[in-house]
């Protein structure tokens, strides 16, 4: 790992390059980042981690914070991208907010293709507000990598959901929104994440 400037970048100097953000109360480094970035790195990807404005906050200070309006995750996102050489050098995408605010950028940059670790199809406990109107047009590649039992959208509520045919699902068995699946199901925590890598690994190399 190498940090560049407030960047972390992980894996070869060129190459497929994968930017993610992080989740809405979670860094860039917290555990779920690091083990998809290292694990990503170890398939042969270029993987660039970055912080929204009210996440650099919280480092600086300690104090928590919500995050920022979505305009400004926007323009955070974008900026990066600039930084970076330009979206239709890369595929975006994140954890979670990370993901979601990829996505909605994602045909206006030009992406290659957009990564989506937990999607938050809607609030937790509110089904009924849903988080997929942009979805249902997407122009950019989607991956979406989802647990079947993720509180933000269960596999029974968003296979009901009218989405871009742009997009591919994959679900993690019994996997909660950090994909993480309960004892008594037979799987495990590391194999999910492995899944979740392996099926990433093999969309960012094809696009």
């Amino acid at each position: 790992m190498v940090m560049v400037e407030d960047l972390l970048v992980e894996g070869p100097d060129r190459g497929r390059t994968l930017v993610l953000a992080h989740g809405a109360g979670a860094p860039m480094d917290s555990p779920f980042m690091r083990h998809m970035a290292e694990g990503l790195a170890s398939e042969g990807l270029r993987t660039v981690r970055f912080e929204f404005p009210y996440m650099q906050e919280r480092r600086r200070t300690g104090r928590r914070r919500p995050p920022d309006s979505g305009e400004s995750l926007s323009c955070a996102w974008r900026e990066v991208v600039e930084r970076l050489g330009g979206g239709e050098q890369m595929v975006i995408g994140g954890k979670s907010l990370g993901g979601r605010i990829a996505s909605m950028i994602a045909d206006d940059i030009g992406a290659r293709g957009l990564v989506c670790l937990g999607y938050p199809f809607h609030p937790s406990g509110k089904p009924d507000v849903l988080r997929v109107a942009h979805l249902r047009e997407l122009r950019t590649p989607t991956l979406i990598v989802q647990g079947t039992r993720d509180a933000l959208g269960r596999r029974d509520e968003v296979e009901g959901y009218d989405l871009s045919p742009n997009l591919r699902l994959i679900w993690l068995e019994d996997g909660d929104h950090s994909f993480k699946p309960r004892v008594r199901s037979g799987r495990t925590e590391r194999q999910n994440m492995d899944q979740a890598i392996e099926a990433v690994a093999g969309f960012v190399k094809g696009r």
